[in-house]
């Protein structure tokens, strides 16, 4: 491979705010796994975030991209997987795998898409000093001819447009909307672009925590909500100061007296019990043998958390804690509280 410009290179990042700014470009946030594609003739590399090669995991979307990619690129967007009308972000998480039947099969299960949102290089041309505008409008050129499963984002440069985009593409499976100034040259890991998010709240009830890798503090605590007598496991709060993680020992020490055999996740240690569903004890398929084990608490402790959407019957990202509500029943914390957003089409995000 000899492109003039080589991996692994980090994706230019976004910073969060409040509302959306009005700086002539706006795109949705598509819900994958940030991905730059180098391509050069036959040689095809999908770099990850973090700097690993993901070209294994998706050998459907290589052929793809050698279809509809110019012949010599870098091209930085989203690997995702369309389910029905919507991203399913469960589903692309499950593609990463060690076996490659596994990958052969799930290949063909739960093909893999590609969004385009930025080109860094094409042909001899090293674009990353060029203004983002000029690089969009050679973006669009290059792929114009492309064709699914290979797609380039939907853009507006007016903010009337964008705030309707931020309220209806979540029915789609989408996290908000990206804005990025139309002179800016391609930064990367700098956080020069602007995201917004939906953010909602929760009461959750806490029902253990997990320790830091420091030492003897909090490292994150582990929120469930009721379905009918079923305590499900939506996700974690995260994210402390190091000397709240310290009061918040104090916090839980009241909650601590019970036994995992007589704890709602007692159930976490056998394996059989994780099929089909999330449990606060299962092996991440990121981190191998990362000790994920936990200090059960008495579910009678509640939590208000933001959040900003959920992924099935979980938060899909990590909640921030607002406040203790000593006030709510532990019982009444069901799914029922949340907000369902209006679904939409993820065919007519893409334009299809």
């Amino acid at each position: 491979m000899d492109l003039p410009v080589m991996p692994p290179v980090a994706p230019m990042l976004a910073k969060a705010a409040p509302q959306i700014p009005d700086v002539g470009h706006v795109e949705p946030k598509w819900d994958g796994f940030r991905t730059i594609v180098f391509r050069d003739g036959d040689d095809v590399e999908l770099g990850s975030r973090n700097g690993r090669s993901m070209t294994r995991y998706f050998p459907e979307l290589v052929e793809a991209l050698k279809a509809n990619l110019p012949p010599r690129c870098v091209v930085d967007g989203e690997i995702v997987v369309v389910q029905g009308d919507r991203l399913d972000f469960d589903a692309l998480q499950q593609r990463i795998h060690p076996a490659a039947s596994r990958v052969r099969l799930l290949a063909e299960q739960t093909p893999a898409s590609f969004v385009a949102f930025d080109l860094l290089a094409l042909g001899d041309d090293d674009l990353m000093r060029v203004p983002f505008g000029q690089r969009r409008a050679l973006l669009v050129e290059a792929l114009a001819d492309a064709r699914p499963p290979v797609h380039v984002t939907p853009a507006t440069g007016d903010l009337a447009q964008a705030q309707r985009w931020f309220t209806q593409f979540e029915g789609a499976g989408l996290d908000g909307v990206v804005a990025k100034p139309l002179d800016g040259t391609y930064q990367p890991d700098k956080r020069v672009m602007v995201k917004v998010k939906h953010e909602r709240t929760a009461d959750c009830v806490v029902a253990g925590f997990r320790w830091h890798k420091s030492g003897d503090v909090v490292g994150s605590l582990l929120l469930g909500l009721w379905s009918g007598d079923d305590l499900r496991h939506v996700g974690v709060s995260a994210s402390f100061p190091m000397a709240r993680r310290r009061t918040l020992l104090d916090d839980l020490a009241p909650y601590r007296d019970v036994e995992l055999a007589d704890h709602p996740w007692g159930s976490w240690a056998d394996q059989s019990a994780h099929e089909g569903r999330r449990m606060p004890g299962a092996v991440s398929r990121w981190t191998g043998t990362k000790d994920l084990s936990f200090v059960p608490l008495r579910p009678e402790l509640v939590v208000e958390v933001a959040y900003d959407h959920m992924e099935g019957d979980r938060f899909r990202h990590t909640a921030q804690m607002r406040r203790w509500r000593p006030d709510r029943d532990p019982r009444s914390c069901t799914y029922a509280q949340l907000e369902e957003p209006v679904r939409f089409d993820l065919a007519q995000v893409l334009g299809l």
